[in-house]
């Protein structure tokens, strides 16, 4: 694994973008350079996230999103197990 996350990233695991391990590391996003900490799914090099709105639920149980574009900076919380 590396150090740095990876470009596209989502904490649902129905998504191709579920990475368990990864997430296992507590990854944070800085957004436009604010802490968001709602991010349902992000993606660097496109430049965007969704968020999270309220706990309202779309009608397959999941939480209802709303796609922000800007800047995404993701980072490890905590450091590489050795």
């Amino acid at each position: 694994m590396t150090d740095a996350p990876p470009d596209r990233l989502s904490v649902n695991p129905k998504s191709p973008y579920y990475d368990e391990d990864v997430l296992r590391r507590d990854v944070g996003v800085r957004f436009n350079g604010q802490e968001k900490t709602n991010v349902e799914e992000y993606c660097v090099s496109e430049g965007w996230i969704k968020v999270a709105v309220g706990k309202t639920l779309d009608r397959k149980g999941n939480p209802l999103t709303l796609k922000l574009k800007g800047k995404v900076e993701p980072y490890f919380r905590q450091p590489a197990e050795k």
